[in-house]
């Protein structure tokens, strides 16, 4: 059975410099000694969770994707976050999914978190991403998504790994480590959400706790309140045997999102 092997980058961010963030994120990339197939970085990692789309907005041939394809082919791995993205007018919270032979795919963040005016400066998207990488499905969403199991739900085996990548904050971080274990639980999957730390540039206080959970609520990873880069290898056996044991997902309900 395969192995894959994937590496969460919990980091503080500096506030709207995407310079800085790129330079920080450039060393913390370079330090990963593990062998990884897949390096995760925070939601809008190189601004932080700006609402200011028009002056940090790129197209998909500016600089940052361009970095990510840098990165992904120097480290020989999948690089994933979201960054701020302008198409046809419309910003989206975009989340790239980099390969190391420098072709992607992209996830737009469906669920805006109206809460912080998100919606008002940036368009939804209405498609699900599910990855694949060495026989291993990966379903890409991000942070708020977290929220709404409707668009996560399996129906079937659709995919192995539910991944989150945000800037939740601390205030609420109960509802993050709780959520992310019940996703895990629901869909007999394996849930990762990978978060900043620190201060943004309103005053709003993260906690991290990028967490790893098992298909049976298992916590395989979990830090809160520091930096920290970690790889993990996950076992595809340990996954289907969890499945075969407990096939509670052959007795869900089935449905289709509009």
């Amino acid at each position: 059975m395969s192995t894959l092997s994937i590496t969460i980058l919990q980091t503080n961010l500096f506030w709207e410099d995407k310079g800085a963030n790129l330079d920080l994120l450039t060393k913390k990339i370079g330090s990963i000694e593990a062998y990884t197939e897949v390096i995760v970085l925070p939601e809008m990692f190189s601004t932080g969770f700006s609402m200011q789309p028009e002056k940090f907005a790129e197209n998909m041939d500016g600089p940052t994707v361009d970095w990510m394809r840098r990165m992904a082919v120097e480290k020989k791995a999948i690089i994933t976050g979201s960054l701020i993205i302008k198409e046809e007018e419309k910003y989206y919270n975009r989340l790239i999914w980099m390969l190391p032979n420098g072709t992607l795919g992209y996830y737009d963040k469906r669920h805006l978190f109206a809460f912080a005016g998100e919606d008002q400066y940036y368009s939804a998207g209405n498609k699900r991403l599910i990855a694949s990488v060495k026989g291993w499905k990966i379903n890409l969403q991000i942070c708020y998504d977290l929220r709404f199991p409707v668009w996560a739900r399996q129906q079937g085996e659709e995919y192995d790994v539910l991944l989150y990548v945000a800037n939740w904050p601390e205030k609420r971080n109960h509802a993050w480590k709780t959520l992310l274990t019940a996703r895990a639980i629901e869909n007999q999957c394996i849930s990762i959400g990978v978060n900043r730390v620190g201060l943004d540039g309103n005053n709003i206080a993260h906690s991290g706790d990028s967490l790893i959970v098992g298909p049976l609520g298992e916590v395989l990873y979990h830090c809160a309140y520091e930096e920290d880069v970690f790889t993990i290898t996950l076992q595809k056996e340990e996954l289907t045997n969890a499945r075969t044991q407990f096939p509670f997902w052959k007795d869900a309900d089935f449905f289709h999102i509009q």
